[in-house]
């Protein structure tokens, strides 16, 4: 499993029409994207069972994996990857154990270590540090130094996701201060061409290659 944290990490914007968030995300998965994230903090419930429901599939034959935000229980509903839990999601020990050792648990952690700790105590597959960058998803997100990706990875051996205003000019940056992972919104979707897009923050790591 390990290959899969490392690359983009395309993170869904709130999109209402599912047939448009489909054709974005197959978009990305054409450009190399292994790892998505379904959010969708708009949605009611039926409309985010049926998103994810359909984007595990799409996200399956790609060869990809879907991990749901902050749900564990519509991750299990639907069988997705996995699931990325902030501060207010639940436990980390339930949901590792609802889980299984099988999928992933991703999480949050601001810029916080010790939540970092508390994440790899609890079987974390991997742990997001941010906001690096300003964000206009969430503006009002706490910075978080970029120091902290390359102290979170040598501290507790996990792979290290930065989250947060990330854009193809920035991503270097962050890749070179020990970022595996690159949690993308904006910058990827509302890309003209989002395949381009996705293929050229794919390019930024050496052992990735675009399909």
């Amino acid at each position: 499993m390990g290959a899969i944290f490392r690359g983009l990490y395309a993170v869904t914007p709130d999109i209402p029409d599912t047939d448009d968030l489909l054709r974005r995300v197959e978009d990305a998965l054409r450009g190399g994207t292994r790892l998505v994230q379904y959010r969708n903090k708009q949605a009611g419930t039926t409309l985010r069972r049926e998103q994810a429901a359909f984007l595990v599939t799409l996200c399956h034959e790609h060869t990809a994996r879907l991990i749901v935000n902050d749900d564990l229980a519509l991750a299990l509903e639907i069988g997705a990857d996995g699931v990325h839990l902030g501060r207010e999601d639940g436990g980390l020990a339930a949901a590792r154990t609802a889980l299984g050792p099988q999928n992933i648990l991703g999480v949050s952690c601001y810029n916080d270590m010790g939540r970092a700790r508390e994440a790899r105590r609890h079987g974390a597959d991997y742990v997001a540090i941010g906001s690096v960058f300003p964000s206009s998803t969430k503006p009002g997100a706490i910075p978080a130094p970029l120091n902290l990706l390359a102290q979170a990875k040598a501290a507790y051996g996990l792979p290290v996701c930065a989250i947060g205003g990330i854009t193809l000019q920035n991503a270097p940056k962050l890749i070179a201060a020990g970022a595996d992972l690159l949690a993308v919104v904006s910058d990827l979707f509302e890309a003209p061409d989002i395949q381009s897009r996705a293929a050229a923050f794919t390019q930024l790591f050496p052992e990735q290659t675009t399909p």
